[in-house]
């Protein structure tokens, strides 16, 4: 069955329970500030703590898949129970898995994260276009069939991004203002809010020479441990600040393995962040 479009249930979940996502990153410091071991066993204790205490009350989860991924067949399991549990608990699940491909395999990428009978079946999908804007055509075609989303990368915190995504076209529009520009398109006649989003680092400072309006989420990340805070979002994404979905990883997660530290850090994300949006 085809779930409502992703996009309308994004915007119910910010409304409903405040505009933040929690990134799941299991690293090995992070582990081991736990007083956890870097194996499986620890990577398990790491996400059911995380998922327990915080699925049934922010609106987005956004697991790396690589922290996962580098354990194996034993790893995915992990991702692949972690991904269930906290989308039964009402958490909408964005995997960061950053694929991008071109044809049959991007399709194969889509389909492991976007198909309704994947084990890794997720709301939404983070997706790189830099293989042509083009290339991501399989995931957008399978995210309208099954209800979910992608994320593109289009503006990242990173320092190197800035070659790729800075770099002028022939028309005289940079890369990252063409992926936007694509994104609008997506969602076009959307409402309330579009299924495609992009990926643009609240770290960024001033972009008001950039159209944000893309009538779709903007996954921000770089709030916390990388320096940007909740009132920095106002001047960042401008009038688009009602669609910005503020990613924290760190800033919620050194708080763990206490289960009511790490709720108690997200609510405080989450009403700082309303309080910040309410003032725009």
């Amino acid at each position: 069955m085809t779930l409502e479009p992703f996009g309308a249930r994004l915007r119910r979940a910010m409304d409903e329970r405040g505009p933040l996502c929690v990134g799941i990153d299991p690293h090995a410091s992070l582990l081991t500030e736990w007083g956890l071991n870097d194996n499986v066993a620890g990577l398990e204790r790491f996400s059911r703590t995380v998922v327990e205490a915080l699925a049934d009350r922010v609106a987005v989860l956004k697991p790396q898949s690589a922290f996962f991924e580098r354990f194996g067949s034993r790893g995915v399991a992990v991702l692949e129970k972690s991904v269930a549990e906290a989308r039964e608990a009402g958490a909408l699940v964005v995997m960061d898995a950053k694929r991008g491909d071109i044809g049959s395999t991007m399709a194969a990428y889509a389909e492991s994260f976007l198909h309704k009978d994947a084990p890794l079946f997720s709301d939404a999908l983070t997706v790189s276009p830099y293989l042509g804007y083009g290339s991501l055509g399989p995931a957008v075609e399978l995210a309208r069939e099954t209800g979910t989303g992608l994320f593109v990368l289009a503006l990242t915190s990173n320092p190197e991004g800035g070659e790729v995504q800075h770099a002028v076209r022939a028309d005289g529009r940079n890369v990252g203002a063409t992926m936007l520009a694509h994104l609008a398109a997506e969602n076009a006649g959307e409402g309330p809010l579009g299924s495609f989003g992009a990926v643009v680092g609240a770290t960024l400072g001033d972009l008001s020479s950039y159209d944000l309006g893309i009538s779709g989420p903007l996954l921000a990340p770089g709030i916390g441990a990388q320096g940007a805070t909740p009132a920095d979002l106002p001047g960042v994404f401008g009038a688009a600040v009602r669609n910005v979905v503020p990613n924290v990883s760190r800033g919620v997660l050194r708080h763990g393995p206490d289960s009511v530290a790490l709720r108690d850090a997200a609510d405080r994300f989450a009403d700082e962040i309303r309080v910040a949006v309410a003032a725009a």
